[in-house]
């Protein structure tokens, strides 16, 4: 392992960015911790990583963060954006900007973060937008690694299902909440993001994520029920509801329409299944969290005792 002379996280506040950061600092790399709110960024800070305000639409800020970095990691993301930070300006206009500003500071090798699935045919615009920065990402010339997680389950199976559980009594899910889908922890996607910023020779140059199991929304709702000792309450916004209301929304608040939109799809609109765990955990020697696992962490925090 090469240790470079200082890492840039772009996103480093995120789900995805914050344990890469600490993982990095752990291993006496010198991080550079961009985030459009720096103050969220003081236990970054704590751990010696030198918060700076950043932001993906803001070139100027973008090639003051890359100067003198030699590797990036880009894992901020504007699925739930709004205003400014729209998917559009953040996701593909954002990341072009990031890639002209490294590629100016002579970055050595840059590792952007798309999703599992991602193409041009995809129903959803935030997957080909995805697709359409991996083809970028490759074209910059810069050595780079691609990272394709699935859903991350700090996001999908936590703060879009059983937050409302633990919160309000009651899980809220657009559609019949059927579809079985894959997740991974962004806490065990940072390892790989890590390996791909400091091993050598690189890694990967691409490289699909996603853990063992593949769970519905119901699934997840009792799965939270059972840990916090609760009714396992569940209200279904119906998914052609969820449609119109996204066609309505849209004006105001793109990133909301895009997740309602993106839910209420058919469950066979898209796969979202991934059966490479195992070998995963068997190349690179690390153990992928499970979600009931992952569940009964977030209960805990919720400060409920789990269920016996």
């Amino acid at each position: 392992m090469k240790t470079p002379a200082l890492v840039l996280v772009i996103g480093a506040t995120g789900a995805l960015g914050r344990p890469a950061v600490s993982l990095l600092r752990e291993r006496g790399v010198a991080v550079r911790a961009l985030s459009r709110h720096p103050a969220q960024a003081a236990d970054l800070a704590a751990l010696g990583a030198e918060a700076v305000p950043g932001d993906l639409t803001d070139p100027a800020s973008l090639q003051r963060a890359c100067q003198g970095a030699t590797r990036v990691l880009a894992c901020a993301h504007g699925l739930m954006g709004r205003g400014r930070w729209t998917s559009e300006a953040v996701d593909d206009a954002g990341h072009r900007a990031l890639l002209v500003a490294a590629r100016d500071a002579g970055v050595e090798r840059f590792v952007y973060t798309s999703a599992l699935g991602a193409h041009d045919g995809h129903p959803v615009d935030f997957f080909r937008t995805k697709a359409t920065i991996e083809r970028a990402v490759r074209a910059s010339g810069m050595p780079s690694a691609i990272l394709r997680p699935s859903a991350f389950m700090e996001h999908h199976v936590h703060n879009f299902n059983g937050k409302g559980l633990l919160e309000k009594g009651r899980a809220q899910l657009i559609g019949p909440g059927t579809k079985r889908r894959n997740f991974v922890a962004a806490s065990d996607v940072a390892h790989f993001a890590v390996r791909a910023l400091l091993d050598e020779p690189l890694p990967f140059t691409s490289l699909d994520i996603g853990g063992h199991e593949h769970l519905s929304g119901l699934d997840i709702a009792r799965l939270y029920a059972q840990a916090a000792g609760v009714e396992a309450r569940v209200s279904h916004m119906p998914a052609a509801v969820a449609r119109a209301l996204s066609v309505l929304a849209r004006p105001l608040h793109p990133g909301m329409a895009r997740v309602m939109r993106l839910l209420s799809l058919p469950d066979d609109a898209f796969d979202e299944g991934f059966d490479g765990a195992a070998a995963l955990e068997a190349r690179f020697g690390l153990r992928l969290k499970r979600v009931p696992e992952f569940v009964r962490e977030q209960v805990a925090l919720a400060g409920r005792p789990p269920a016996h």
